[in-house]
């Protein structure tokens, strides 16, 4: 499948990001499509990226979550979700390992998905 780089612009800064779906099986045992989107400041070409895997949280359809799922972030939930990782100390514009968002960064509040536990949170 073809990587399509898409651009947001916000406040005087543009950035590209990228969406690839997958799916994954969580703790309770059912499986959840999962979003794993990559962010990275069009100023800063060498900066640090963000990298956050979306968990859907939305009901499961008649044949299960991962069969019927169609979750995807729109451009609102990836300013949103830039939005979040500068307020907790993303620096694109800084070179450097990527910032991987978990739920222990804290709740970007985006409407269908969440963060998974894990990873190298911020702090």
């Amino acid at each position: 499948m073809r990587k399509r780089r898409r651009r947001l612009r916000f406040d005087g800064r543009e950035f590209l990001w990228t969406a690839r779906i997958g799916h994954a099986d969580q703790p309770d045992g059912t499986c959840r499509r999962v979003v794993s989107v990559r962010v990275t400041d069009v100023a800063a070409p060498g900066g640090r990226a963000l990298f956050a895997d979306l968990v859907s949280a939305s009901e499961p359809g008649p044949w299960g979550h991962c069969a019927t799922d169609t979750a995807h972030p729109t451009p609102r939930d990836v300013r949103l979700l830039v939005e979040h990782a500068l307020a907790v100390g993303w620096e694109p514009g800084v070179p450097g390992a990527p910032l991987v968002l978990t739920a222990d960064s804290g709740d970007p509040d985006l409407p269908g998905f969440r963060l998974p536990a894990g990873g190298n949170a911020p702090g």
